[in-house]
This record gives C-alpha cells, sequence and structure tokens, in this order.
C-alpha cells in the first residue's frame, strides 16, 4: 500500500516563498507521475501541477506557472513544490497524490499540508 505524507506548509506573507514536500513509502513504489492538488474553503479540489517519474515531464495550471515548480528526486521517493511570488489566492490544503500510469485516476492521496497566505 502507497502512504504519502505531505510537510512544508505554513503561513507566509504575499510575494514569499514555501518549499512543500511529499514523500512516498510502500512496496516498489514506481509511479508514473506524482502530482499536487489543492483545496481553498467552498472550492472543489483543483489541479496544480504535475510530474512524471522517468522523464521530467511537467504541467502545471495555468495560475501557477512561472511562480511554482514541481521537481523529484527518485532516490528518496520525494515530490517537491517551490512555490514563489505567492499570492493570497493560493491559500489552500496542498495534496499530493500518484498515478499508477498514462491516464489513470490519481490513485493515492495523501492528508494534505494547510498553506496560508496573508495579504
Amino acid at each position: 500500500q502507497v502512504q504519502l505524507v505531505e510537510s512544508g506548509g505554513g503561513l507566509v506573507q504575499a510575494g514569499g516563498s514555501l518549499r512543500l514536500s511529499c514523500a512516498a513509502s510502500g512496496h516498489t513504489f514506481s509511479p508514473y507521475a506524482m502530482g499536487w492538488f489543492r483545496q481553498a474553503p467552498g472550492k472543489e479540489r483543483e489541479f496544480v501541477a504535475s510530474i512524471t517519474w522517468n522523464d521530467d515531464n511537467t504541467d502545471y495550471t495555468d495560475s501557477v506557472k512561472g511562480r511554482f515548480t514541481i521537481s523529484r528526486d527518485n532516490a528518496k521517493n520525494t515530490v517537491y513544490l517551490q512555490m514563489n511570488s505567492l499570492k493570497p489566492e493560493d491559500t489552500a490544503v496542498y495534496y499530493c497524490t500518484n498515478q499508477i500510469g498514462y491516464g489513470t485516476r490519481w490513485s493515492h492521496w495523501g492528508q494534505g499540508t494547510q498553506v496560508t497566505v496573508a495579504s
């Protein structure tokens, strides 16, 4: 069973930075891709960024392009989300997830980490 544990959230002023981490554990962890989603109060969970595990293809939602960077460390089974130039509208619970194969659903989810950006 895959377990995903996020860390790195917190309170930051607008314009500041945070780096989220997601550590994965489980037997022969080898996903097709890892992703970050977020959910703000009263809103649906939305896609933020993803990265393929073996060839570094990345994808971002338009609102974070140029500000957020997703990366991975295969040796540590860890994916990161570097968030710069944070805005109050980035405030949300951020979730890590994995995708077993191309085109499959996002299958496992972490417990989430709160990011709050003060104006």
